[in-house]
């Protein structure tokens, strides 16, 4: 399925009504409704076949340090058909200091073992208020003037972009901009745009446009899902139609929207809006974007520390998330963030408070398949067809 070849470009955009291409080796050879766990995820039916038979792409996020763990990286392997720069494109990799010149080892690595695959690559981010090493301080972000500041962001990604120029499918142009809060949804406590001003984005995506021009270009945010303590989901959907909008109106390349999909498992069947949600995509989708999630995992917080109920709830909420979700066709790819609760950022950066190890992903730290697993590939199995956007290397 893999192929022996080295692919050395793994992606062709596809347009609308493209048929989708057939898979080697024939159908499943299992049912993921008929999947009990066992002790080798490798004897499964890889999720990516699952999603790619209905016209989806499913992947992870990944990042090289990851998988210098073999274990691990084989189940990315077996399991993923794009995967997602978490952090080898991240500038406390790429650029450490303010005045070092751009380090592109780990990215290199990383797209290479990827063509090396099959896998198609999904490269983030290119403009963030995030990422930084310890060597940048605030004054050095925020104190730049405008010109400087748009020199340095604008050549990153022109850099950044062109070295890959062909070798990635899509990039995360902007990542988490938007505010619900603003008249025009736009964040102010945001480096580029206090130094450059609202047009930094637009100025992003032409840039990454002009350095890759036949990848997608995405915008990328969180916060859609449910209500939390800053912001309702309503809202935030609301002033993410205006950004995009506004982006449009101005002929800004930008492709494709989004949708982290941090879920938290706790009441997420009551707090979740399904048919709110689908209007949403619906409304992106009428606007010729098409829709990626890209971050999808599930916090288990509120939950008892008892493991058998806390993955049967964050099933719960995969299951519920991504019937609605799939349901608009306008949805091309499903990207977990993270394969295995051995490496998730949500046990580092958010560890419950009573000390038990996170169970957001569809694979625990043994790499097993949990109920999670299980709620994504009946909900991946289950999703009406679609014209695929991308053809993965491995599909053909």
């Amino acid at each position: 399925m893999r192929g022996d070849s080295v692919q050395t470009r793994r992606s062709v955009l596809l347009g609308a009504g493209t048929a989708a291409v057939g898979l080697a080796g024939g159908p499943r050879s299992a049912s993921a409704q008929d999947a009990t766990p066992q002790a080798s995820p490798i004897s499964r039916a890889p999720l990516w076949q699952t999603a790619w038979e209905n016209g989806i792409v499913y992947g992870t996020s990944a990042a090289t340090w990851q998988l210098d763990d073999a274990d691990y990286s084989a189940l990315v392997d077996h399991e993923a058909a794009i995967v997602f720069t978490e952090d080898d494109l991240l500038w406390y990799k790429l650029k450490p200091t303010p005045d070092a010149a751009l380090d592109f080892t780990f990215g290199d690595q990383f797209i290479d073992l990827a063509e090396r695959r099959g896998q198609l690559v999904f490269g983030a981010h290119l403009v963030w208020d995030e990422g930084f090493g310890e060597e940048w301080s605030e004054d050095d972000l925020w104190g730049m003037d405008e010109e400087i500041a748009r020199d340095v962001i604008m050549d990153t990604i022109a850099t950044v972009a062109g070295r890959y120029r062909g070798r990635v499918a899509g990039w995360i142009v902007v990542n988490e901009a938007i505010d619900a809060h603003e008249d025009d949804g736009l964040r102010r406590d945001f480096p580029w745009y206090e130094t450059i001003g609202p047009s930094y984005i637009g100025e992003s995506f032409r840039a990454a446009h002009a350095a890759d021009p036949d990848a997608l270009l995405v915008l990328n945010e969180f916060g859609f899902e449910t209500d939390d303590e800053f912001d309702t989901a309503a809202d935030k959907r609301a002033k993410a139609l205006l950004v995009l909008d506004s982006l449009l109106a101005e002929d800004v390349p930008v492709h494709a929207f989004g949708v982290q999909a941090h879920l938290t498992a706790d009441g997420f069947a009551k707090k979740f809006d399904a048919a709110g949600y689908q209007t949403f995509l619906a409304a992106i989708a009428e606007r010729g974007l098409t829709i990626l999630i890209t971050e999808l995992d599930v916090l288990d917080d509120d939950l008892p520390a008892d493991v058998a109920a806390r993955d049967r709830a964050v099933a719960v909420a995969y299951r519920l998330y991504l019937d609605a979700a799939l349901a608009e066709p306008a949805v091309a790819a499903v990207m977990t963030f993270g394969l295995s609760d051995r490496y998730t950022w949500l046990q580092e950066d958010y560890p419950r408070e009573d000390g038990a190890p996170r169970r957001p992903l569809p694979f625990d730290e043994e790499l097993r398949p949990k109920p999670a697993y299980d709620a994504l590939a009946i909900a991946l199995e289950n999703a009406p067809v679609r014209d695929p956007l991308w053809t993965p290397p491995r599909a053909g």
